[in-house]
């Protein structure tokens, strides 16, 4: 398998600067990654670098901490589809599932998805799994996978904690089958990067796209 197909080569830090976000784009190009995923900013500079290729631009709503109002994250997520984003990775709100508050929950996804499904776009619903508990992620995949989200996403990055193999697991377990799962947070290397797919995972975010393919060709040689 081409590992670099599974990818969303990411660069998502406060300091962004244009040359960084071609540098990435060129990146995507010459090693085939499914996609770019570069803050809101970047959306339309990324959409016009790619427009001739099939990779595609992934941008971020509620990011990093998930807590903005449900109207503010809507106002986000069509403007990111007017600036040419093919796929919204949105931060859910943690806070409300620390506070057992899941009708809040459900009243966020169910105003940002029809949105989303509207315009044939692609949503990735971040659960910021290293904050939450076994039960709060079993419960995650009991109100993402019925809402009909594209995948279920493990961490934003910015947490303590990021993608784990028992996070990927315990998704897998509990989401229908046709719920995708992206893990990404602190993955540095082929190995790990393929210890989560064979978990399950079927996309991987991370800023270090370019060393595990690299890795990932040094197992095949």
């Amino acid at each position: 398998m081409d590992i670099a197909s599974c990818i969303d080569h990411t660069l998502l830090k406060q300091t962004t600067t244009l040359p960084e976000i071609q540098k990435l784009c060129e990146d995507a190009i010459q090693y085939r990654f499914a996609a770019v995923c570069v803050p809101p900013l970047f959306v339309k500079f990324a959409k016009k670098f790619l427009s001739e290729s099939n990779i595609k631009i992934a941008t971020v709503i509620g990011f990093p901490l998930g807590y903005s109002a449900i109207e503010a994250k809507l106002a986000e997520t069509l403007l990111a589809i007017v600036d040419g984003a093919d796929e919204l990775d949105m931060v859910i709100n943690v806070s409300a599932i620390k506070n057992n508050d899941w009708v809040y929950l459900a009243n966020e996804i169910n105003t940002i998805l029809p949105v989303v499904r509207n315009e044939n776009k692609i949503i990735k619903i971040i659960i910021e799994s290293g904050v939450l508990t076994d039960d709060e992620i079993i419960k995650c995949c009991g109100l993402y996978g019925p809402a009909g989200v594209d995948y279920l996403k493990t961490s934003s990055g910015f947490a303590e904690k990021g993608a784990t193999v028992e996070a990927v697991q315990l998704m897998r377990k509990h989401l229908p089958s046709h719920i995708k799962i992206k893990a990404s947070g602190g993955i540095r290397n082929y190995e790990f990067a393929q210890k989560l797919i064979d978990a399950g995972a079927e996309r991987i975010g991370s800023s270090a796209s370019v060393e595990i393919v690299k890795q990932s060709l040094q197992k095949l040689a």
